[in-house]
């Protein structure tokens, strides 16, 4: 079923086939939503713990989505952190596409780890921050007015540390939290435009981040990177780290119409890792 058919979806942070973005934007596409790639492609200028896409990869994946999924795609570079690029890009998509359906706030990055608070480098917990929640505020106010008169929703990319604090990654569990409750405020201030707003918190799955941190873990700790995941797993009940297609299909579902009665949550995605009342 294409229950995305006609809908165009800007989705941030795509701009990698390794990562979640990727994925939520290949299985939109799958259900007949256009695709907007955005990400920040000068990955030189961005010294982030675990690289960005680049333009090149950012055109291929907007060409192949396209050309296998029969629909209309556009790849856009932006920095999160400057608004004027954010509010150039959201210029481009206006002169594409007559409306935004679907916002995925996915873009996030980490700067300064392995670093406790009273150790953090200023710098780099500030751009932590800029990222991974005023990126999120940035996006949403430049994309809202192409949202406002047909309604839609808004997903954004949280984590399992935004809600359970992990060590040594202060800044990126604050930035997450932010996000969490930065969702609960816009699903309110945005429902009457009809406009749902709500946060997908993933727990281990493995993309290049995962990878990295098992591998900071391993070195740290003298042992192996699959010894780092055997030990990860034993916390999960269900035994295993999650894949980005599995996150992607709860944005599908957050997509569609299938979730019109959700707005204002933050729902895990963690194999049972996390459990809340």
């Amino acid at each position: 079923m294409q229950e995305l058919k006609n809908k165009t979806a800007l989705i941030t942070g795509a701009g990698k086939k390794s990562g979640i973005g990727y994925a939520m934007a290949q299985k939109m596409a799958a259900k007949g939503a256009n695709i907007i790639i955005a990400d920040f492609g000068n990955a030189r200028d961005f010294k982030a713990d675990v690289g960005t896409g680049s333009v090149a990869e950012m055109d291929l994946i907007a060409r192949e989505l396209g050309e296998e999924y029969k629909v209309k795609t556009l790849a856009v570079n932006v920095d999160v952190t400057d608004t004027k690029t954010v509010f150039q890009m959201a210029e481009t998509i206006k002169s594409a596409f007559p409306d935004v359906d679907i916002l995925c706030n996915n873009a996030g990055a980490t700067f300064g780890v392995p670093n406790g608070v009273h150790t953090y480098d200023e710098d780099a917990w500030i751009k932590t921050v800029d990222v991974n929640l005023h990126g999120v505020f940035r996006v949403s106010k430049a994309m809202v007015p192409l949202m406002q008169k047909k309604g839609g929703c808004i997903i954004n990319t949280a984590s399992r540390a935004g809600k359970v604090p992990p060590l040594f990654n202060g800044a990126y569990a604050v930035a997450k939290a932010g996000v969490i409750m930065l969702t609960k405020v816009m699903a309110k201030e945005l429902s009457g435009f009809k406009i749902r707003v709500n946060a997908i918190c993933p727990g281990q799955i493995m993309t290049d981040l995962e990878r990295w941190r098992f591998g900071l873990e391993a070195q740290f700790l003298n042992t192996s990177v699959e010894e780092q995941e055997r030990k990860m797993c034993e916390t999960i009940p269900l035994g295993r780290i999650g894949t980005p297609g599995e996150v992607a299909d709860m944005a599908v579902f957050l997509a569609s119409d299938a979730s019109s009665y959700v707005t204002g949550q933050a729902l895990n995605i963690c194999g049972g890792q996390l459990m809340e009342l």
